[in-house]
């Protein structure tokens, strides 16, 4: 059975730590004429084959309908974002751009700037089709038209989740149903797992929890936002306005550092999370290291879909325990989105394409080729069998969760964004836990940053 773990491990690991470049050109003629004709959509590589597939499949189709010629560019999420800013630079972005990151970094910036098409013919009619929230996450400030609108077209939806190995659980005479709810039991639950397991002499490399502590790491930065949920932080209104002065705030960011970094000061989380980037926190999972990890997408469960018995009996999802308060947790949602450029050459393309990407049985077809590590943002795709099976430990959770969320605060402001380009909230937290400053400090040094980065976008 850990072969067989490993085995779905490294397919999972792969396009992680490979810089991926491919290239389709699809046209009824089979080949180019020219640049200015052809439509040039570049996309994130999947972290499965069947995600690129899936994707490569739906623009062949389209392009053969439509008969316009497409060049379907395929780059690793780092590469993408490079890729994309020397375009930009250079003045020759591609037409359509899709990434699984944009969101936190380059959209925002881009429609603020007024570098993004306005997308609201492709959503109006449908607009009923969609979760409001996926609506709220691509209305941007279009700061050089004065304005909000769409500047992109929601794909799927993302979250934080927490997965576990029910068999560890099982070896130290605990049960799923024995995790605690409340938020310190919750987080206590595990490391008395860990002590358990080890007095057992059973895993005296396992650590209970993978969580990362590392600037490195884009999960950082995404797993602390969900503690300052917890503790009802608040940092920016709905006009994207910075609250972070309120001395509440404050406090409550203490409380979210305090948290966080305990279970490392504690050495309840690997030695080497200080160093993590996106990936580790999966691999070190997989391998059995962690009890416990939380992750935000499905993608670890989703490595393990082709072996039933890792995927529905020895790993598992939980919901996050109640909120410190004692109030139901709220989740923080990431949108998935594809944008158009405003200087297309081929926006007539472009937005017809997209349309037609993000029709209901063409999108079931994407998302579901993910293996599930993104969740659907038009309900009624929900009713496919994939998405409603009770039984699987997975994918019903995560459909609780996605019943309260909210957007990220760079929909609100770009500048949150350039938070978390340089992952604020990862210097704070490593600062914390790997060089002894107290959760205060290392608090007041991010409000300041942060208080900087929005200075610049005035």
């Amino acid at each position: 059975m850990r072969n067989r773990i490993h085995r779905r491990l490294f397919a999972f690991v792969l396009p992680l730590l490979v810089g991926v470049t491919a290239c389709d050109s699809l046209s009824s003629a089979g080949q180019f004429s020219d640049q200015d004709s052809t439509l040039q959509i570049w996309w994130s590589e999947g972290y499965y084959p069947e995600e690129t597939e899936t994707i490569r499949r739906a623009v062949a189709a389209w392009s053969e309908e439509s008969e316009i010629e497409v060049e379907l560019v395929f780059y690793s999420e780092k590469d993408l974002i490079q890729q994309s800013e020397s375009a930009i630079a250079a003045g020759n972005p591609p037409d359509i751009l899709y990434g699984y990151s944009l969101e936190f970094s380059l959209i925002p910036r881009l429609a603020w700037n007024g570098e993004l098409t306005d997308t609201s013919d492709i959503i109006e009619p449908l607009k009923p089709l969609y979760n409001p929230e996926a609506l709220e996450s691509v209305y941007y400030q279009n700061h050089k038209a004065g304005k909000r609108s769409y500047y992109a077209v929601p794909i799927s939806q993302q979250t934080t989740h927490i997965h576990y190995w029910k068999d560890l659980l099982a070896e130290a005479n605990l049960s799923s149903e024995q995790i605690p709810t409340e938020w310190s039991d919750f987080w206590s639950f595990w490391p008395q797992v860990q002590e358990t397991l080890r007095r057992q002499g059973q895993a005296d490399e396992l650590y209970s929890m993978g969580i990362p502590m590392s600037t490195a790491a884009t999960d950082t930065f995404y797993q602390f936002e969900q503690f300052l949920e917890a503790y009802d932080v608040k940092l920016l209104d709905s006009e994207g306005q910075l609250l972070i002065d309120d001395p509440q705030v404050k406090v409550g960011i203490v409380k979210a550092l305090e948290a966080f970094t305990h279970f490392y000061k504690q050495r309840y989380v690997p030695p080497n999370a200080l160093d993590w980037g996106d990936p580790d926190n999966n691999v070190t999972f997989l391998s059995r290291l962690t009890l416990m990890t939380p992750n935000p997408t499905l993608s670890i469960p989703g490595s393990q879909r082709q072996d039933e018995i890792t995927y529905r009996q020895r790993m598992a999802t939980v919901e996050w325990p109640h909120k410190p308060s004692g109030k139901p947790m709220r989740y923080v949602a990431s949108t998935k989105q594809v944008a158009i450029f405003a200087g297309s050459k081929q926006l007539k393309a472009a937005k017809e394409f997209v349309a037609y990407l993000v029709e209901p049985k063409i999108l079931a077809a994407y998302i579901e080729g993910a293996q599930g590590r993104f969740f659907p943002i038009m309900p009624e795709l929900l009713q496919a069998s994939f998405w409603s099976d009770s039984s699987d430990p997975h994918i019903s959770v995560a459909a609780r969760q996605f019943k309260s969320i909210r957007p990220l605060y760079t929909v609100l402001s770009p500048a949150y964004s350039q938070v978390q380009a340089e992952n604020i909230w990862g210097q704070a937290i490593r600062s914390v836990a790997a060089n002894g400053v107290s959760a205060e400090a290392a608090a007041d040094m991010a409000i300041s940053e942060i208080k900087r980065i929005f200075a610049e976008w005035k």
